[in-house]
Formats: C-alpha cells, sequence, structure tokens
C-alpha cells in the first residue's frame, strides 16, 4: 500500500512483481511527481530513503516486496519565503559563494522548520542562485548540521551546482573540522572507516550500521589534555552526522554532542568548564577548512575560517587547567 505524501510522516511504498527491476531514484519520480529526480537523490544521497530498513544506492534495482519508507525533509515551495538574516560571506563570484555558517541555524527548510534557515537568507541576498537541488534549497551543494558552525558551499548557477557536487562525489573537494572531544586518543593520527546508517533502534538518529553507508573520518591530534583532545578531522565522505557518530563510536564523542554524547559532558569534574559546556549548546565541531576546483577557471581555491568565541573561551578554559 502506498501513503499520501505529507511533511509529518514518512512515505511508505511496497514493491509489487510490475515494479521490479525499477531503479530505485524512476519508482519514487513516479510515485512522488512533484518532486524531482534530482531531489529524490539527493534524499536519498542524505540516508532519507531506506529499502528494509537499510540506505541503499540511487541505482539501486527494486525487488518484489522490498518496504521503502521516504522522509520528504525539504517544504513546498509555496512555503518558501526569502528573510532578511545576516550572514557572513567569506568569498563570493559569479559562480559561487562561501559562506561561514553560525551554530544554531539549520541550513535549508525542512518538515517542522520554515524559517531562520540559511536557505531563506540566501534567498533574500542573492537574485541568482542555483535550483538544482529544488527551490527550496536555493545554491545549497552540501550541508552542515544546525550546531555545527563553518564554511559551506554554495553554488549560483547549474553548472557550478553540478561541478561542485561532482567534485564532492569524487572526494576531490578538501574539508577539515575542528572537534574537541571527550577522553585522550592516543594515536596521533589514524582513521575511522566504518559505515553509516539510520539507527534501526532510533530513527532520529544515525549510527555505525553493518550495510550502511562507507564512511571514512581521517584524523589528527592537535592538543592532549587530561580529559579531552583537539582534532582536525578530514573528511572523505559526507554522511549526515558522520564525525559525531564516529566518534561516538569510538567512545570518544564531541564535547557537547547531547545527540551521541551520553552523557559525557555531565561528567567532567571541573564545575567551571561542566558550565561551559552547557552554555555552549552546540557541539564543539567547526567546518574550519575547504578547498576545492573553481568550477569555471578550474583554479585551485582553500579558504579558512577561525573558530568561534565561544569555542575559544572553552578552548582557553581547558587550557589554563593544564594537560
Amino acid at each position: 500500500m502506498n501513503s499520501k505524501p505529507d511533511q509529518t510522516s514518512p512515505l511508505t511504498y511496497s514493491v509489487t512483481e510490475a515494479d521490479a527491476g525499477e531503479r530505485l531514484d524512476s519508482f519514487l519520480a513516479a510515485q512522488i511527481p512533484n518532486w524531482s529526480r534530482a531531489r529524490l537523490q539527493r534524499l536519498i544521497e542524505d540516508s532519507e530513503v531506506l529499502v528494509n530498513g537499510r540506505s541503499i544506492k540511487s541505482s539501486y534495482k527494486i525487488r518484489p516486496n522490498d518496504e521503502i519508507e521516504v522522509e520528504l525533509t525539504s517544504l513546498p515551495p509555496e512555503n518558501f519565503v526569502p528573510e532578511e538574516i545576516p550572514i557572513e560571506i567569506i568569498h563570493e563570484d559569479d559562480d559561487l559563494i562561501v559562506v561561514n555558517k553560525p551554530a544554531g541555524m539549520v541550513v535549508h527548510p525542512s518538515a517542522g522548520i520554515s524559517s531562520g534557515t540559511l536557505a531563506n537568507a540566501l534567498a533574500f541576498y542573492f537574485s541568482k542562485l542555483s535550483t538544482a537541488a529544488g527551490i527550496t534549497r536555493p545554491g545549497i551543494v552540501h550541508r552542515l548540521d544546525k550546531g555545527t558552525s563553518g564554511l559551506l558551499l554554495v553554488a549560483k548557477t547549474e553548472s557550478a551546482h553540478e561541478d561542485l557536487s561532482d567534485q564532492f562525489r569524487a572526494r576531490e573537494i578538501f574539508k577539515s573540522y575542528v572537534a574537541l572531544v571527550h577522553g585522550q586518543i592516543e594515536r596521533q593520527r589514524g582513521q575511522i572507516e566504518q559505515s553509516i546508517a539510520r539507527d534501526p533502534r532510533n530513527r532520529t538518529r544515525m549510527a555505525v550500521v553493518a550495510g550502511g553507508r562507507p564512511a571514512l573520518s581521517l584524523y589528527q591530534v592537535r592538543e592532549a589534555f587530561d580529559r579531552f583532545t583537539r582534532l582536525d578531522v578530514e573528511l572523505k565522505t559526507g554522511r549526515t552526522h558522520q564525525i559525531r557518530v564516529h566518534f561516538a563510536w569510538l567512545k570518544h564523542p564531541v564535547v557537547g554532542d547531547e545527540t551521541y554524547g551520553g552523557g559525557r559532558d555531565k561528567t567532567v569534574s571541573d564545575p567551571q568548564i561542566r558550565s561551559a559546556i552547557a552554555k555552549l549548546q552546540r557541539q564543539f565541531l567547526h567546518a574550519h577548512e575547504i578547498g576545492f576546483r573553481h568550477p569555471r577557471s578550474r583554479q585551485s581555491l582553500h579558504f579558512t575560517a577561525p573558530l568561534p568565541s565561544e569555542l575559544m573561551h572553552l578552548l582557553q578554559l581547558i587550557r589554563k587547567e593544564g594537560p
């Protein structure tokens, strides 16, 4: 049985013999005609589409009795309104924009969030933005979590959007984050290569799941303290909540992460540091660097964004406490 599209509950489909063998994205495009195939492919890439409870590729050939679950995470275009919200522009040219997103700002509208997003702000300030990801995601090439600050690429044209998306898919874009995690990580360098998918026990979370989408994070220790480690983390893939999930799996959750932290923030013994973490109201995760080829000139570009003041303040408190 097929359910009707709405914005509050997942859509569910059961594959019949007649539909067997069709690509997953093609099947969904026929079932949800007001969504473009490109937007549906983005949902699949973001693990918002599950087949028999697992993330799958757009090219997957559906089989009889497959159970497909779809979460529509964008609003209808008529509900999308440009808003005058301040944003920090690091770079702008005729093809793209590099934005320094603050923590607390959602990148684009989704179910239950219709305003106050980066997409709303971009639509206000820029008359020319790519619509390749949909009208409610103007120029949005990739995402950062609400509680993560830092650098984001925004495409002005469809051709720039396509080229940058291709670079992401080919793992050619350099993305490095600053993270503060609980505990001491002994190895100065390392990698975490564990597949990620929706947590089968809690659909609002992601988790390390066998059979999930491949995910690779590289890390380097920058500062080691008694109870914390500051890291540079390079993402080789772009899975939802990847750094947060990977380091929680490693038993070193990101400081300030209420979703994956397992309550570690509340166990910090120093009351001043524990209070500072509570006041953050965000995870200590900042998209510090990004490097890519310009979609038109092919010039190599590289941008950085300094740590926000609230993260620097916490680091200074930890440094005063001693190594």
